[in-house]
């Protein structure tokens, strides 16, 4: 790593860790909802909207001290990327709850808990790896394993969709699944960008 003399704005650290950690209580949110049933889907939901909320609060919080720090642990323009890519994986859990409960989902499809379960397990890698930002040691499993995780989703979610075009689903039913697992696609999509952004700091920092 490279020696600095100049004192540094440390407090992204906690940050990056507390976005972290609420993007895996979302997680398991989503955890939750397969085996929900109509009414505790909506109390999910509503919860899952307050953690979007508290996410939201987290990434204004880092592009406050951003604008506010003169010095940083790190490219300002990494900072704000991994803010934001940290900030597009909650929405885009918070979307996929929400659209279950306002297209009225009796039952998921199948393979859509193999979705989650990938998303869980990034979540979970990816609240470990935000507090390792500060010394920037053993990050390469992380991105390694979210990526080789992105993988996994992308053969899932293909699946998913043969499954949804086989005529078992009417055409409204088949719009409405689809928007959602390509949503949780999304997700396990930005959960890899996160990944890709926490590498290029650590090659930069090298």
């Amino acid at each position: 790593m490279r020696f600095r003399l100049t004192p540094r704005e440390t407090s992204f650290y906690e940050l990056f860790a507390t976005s972290a950690d609420n993007i895996l209580g979302a997680s398991k949110l989503l955890m939750e909802l397969l085996a929900a049933d109509a009414a505790t889907r909506t109390e999910i939901a509503e919860r899952m909207r307050a953690a979007e909320h508290a996410g939201d609060d987290t990434t204004h919080a880092i592009f406050h001290q951003l604008n506010s720090s003169f010095i940083t642990p790190f490219d300002r323009e990494d900072i704000y990327r991994l803010a934001s890519r940290l900030d597009d994986i909650m929405d885009f859990m918070d979307e996929a709850v929400d659209l279950v409960v306002l297209y009225e989902i009796d039952e998921l499809p199948k393979g859509v808990e193999q979705q989650i379960e990938v998303l869980h397990r990034a979540a979970e890698l990816t609240a470990e790896a935000m507090p390792q930002l500060r010394t920037m040691d053993n990050l390469t499993e992380y991105w390694i394993e979210v990526n080789r995780l992105e993988n996994q989703a992308d053969r899932v979610h293909r699946k998913l969709l043969a499954h949804l075009f086989n005529g078992a689903y009417d055409a409204i039913e088949v719009l409405k699944l689809k928007q959602i697992v390509d949503v949780l696609e999304e997700a396990a999509d930005a959960f890899e960008h996160v990944a890709n952004t926490v590498e290029t700091i650590v090659v930069k920092e090298s």
